[in-house]
């Protein structure tokens, strides 16, 4: 969040925030928003769970004390239905409005994001933050899209390359967020994963990579120019074997040239350049345009008769690419540098 705060102080202020897709008794997200509720500025504080019985079947869940313990506990309720906090007033009468005022009741539904109840919550709310179900991170985004909200969420990188989210960010209309070192992100889960991700075995906490925040609020190192070297200095420079000595070679099915680091794009070429989806972490719309993704595989999806025409033509996305002296590469963004009228 300090990326926000860092560009606008006051972009909580007055504001409700609703954190969805939550468990607020375990969440980090909801005791970092209640404990610096009156330091944001925030006018109010939602977050909702998901029930229970609807979560999968090999998860042993028990109440929390803070739960069994209060007057609104319900043996039956906390299987079948979710649960709602919110937070907006001095409840303990202590001068300040923190996470010992959280109030809570059950849901009367299951949580779930697309229920009427949880549309309702997301039509009040200004800012929606939270770390959805990665495997319906498609349907979630489109949820708040639909509500024209602001939002800052938690998805797998890959999310970029789904037909239904790059348009949106070679639009402008959200990118990528701050926060994730290397894209690695450390996530405690109730599962006991067998994976070589295991980061403390005890305490279940999982590192997984690939992670990104995208979001549609504005942060100033979204706006740091990238500092590169010209085609000469790569070449005679550059710490990647692939380009010290060699340059850069062009692709056979595009007028392009493939740049397989980030940090080797040649800050003198004028063409349009094939970099890797990483890029979009270091990506400035003030220096950079978007022409277009490039996608493998799905010929029969291909919009034209070739890459060329379509990217040409406009289109966010284009298949059955790139190659370079016949070998596909993976997913590739297409950008070149931004000039004075176009």
């Amino acid at each position: 969040m300090n990326a926000y705060l860092d560009y606008n102080p006051d972009v909580f202020r007055g504001k409700t925030v609703l954190l969805p897709c939550d468990d607020p008794e375990w969440s980090n997200f909801t005791k970092y928003f209640a404990q610096k509720f009156e330091a944001l500025g925030l006018k109010k504080l939602i977050s909702t769970s998901y029930a229970a019985n609807s979560k999968p079947k090999d998860i042993n869940y028990l109440p929390t004390l803070f739960e069994i313990e209060s007057p609104e506990f319900d043996e039956g309720k906390t299987q079948s239905q979710g649960k709602i906090f919110t937070l907006s007033k001095d409840r303990t009468g202590d001068g300040i409005i923190n996470v010992n005022d959280l109030e809570w009741s059950y849901l009367e539904g299951d949580g779930d994001f697309g229920s009427d109840e949880i549309k309702a919550l997301r039509d009040e709310a200004d800012i929606i933050i939270t770390n959805p179900p990665f495997s319906l991170f498609k349907e979630f985004l489109a949820w708040i899209i639909e509500a024209d909200k602001k939002f800052v969420i938690v998805g797998n990188q890959n999310a970029i390359t789904y037909k239904e989210v790059f348009p949106l960010i070679k639009e402008n209309k959200i990118w990528l967020g701050k926060g994730f070192h290397r894209s690695q992100a450390h996530f405690y889960t109730p599962y006991v994963p067998q994976s070589k991700w295991i980061e403390q075995e005890g305490d279940h906490i999982v590192r997984v990579a690939g992670v990104q925040w995208f979001t549609n609020m504005d942060h100033g190192r979204r706006h740091e120019p990238l500092a590169l070297m010209t085609q000469a200095d790569n070449i005679k420079f550059s710490k990647h074997k692939e380009i010290k000595g060699f340059g850069y070679k062009t692709y056979d099915n595009y007028d392009g040239i493939e740049v397989p680091f980030t940090d080797a794009i040649p800050s003198d070429f004028e063409g349009v350049m094939g970099v890797p989806i990483t890029f979009l972490t270091k990506y400035n719309p003030d220096q950079f345009e978007l022409v277009g993704f490039w996608n493998t595989g799905k010929a029969g999806e291909q919009v034209g008769a070739s890459q060329t025409e379509a990217i040409s033509a406009g289109k966010p996305i284009v298949w059955n690419g790139p190659t370079v002296n016949g070998e596909t590469k993976y997913f590739r963004i297409l950008i070149r540098f931004k000039k004075a009228g176009r």
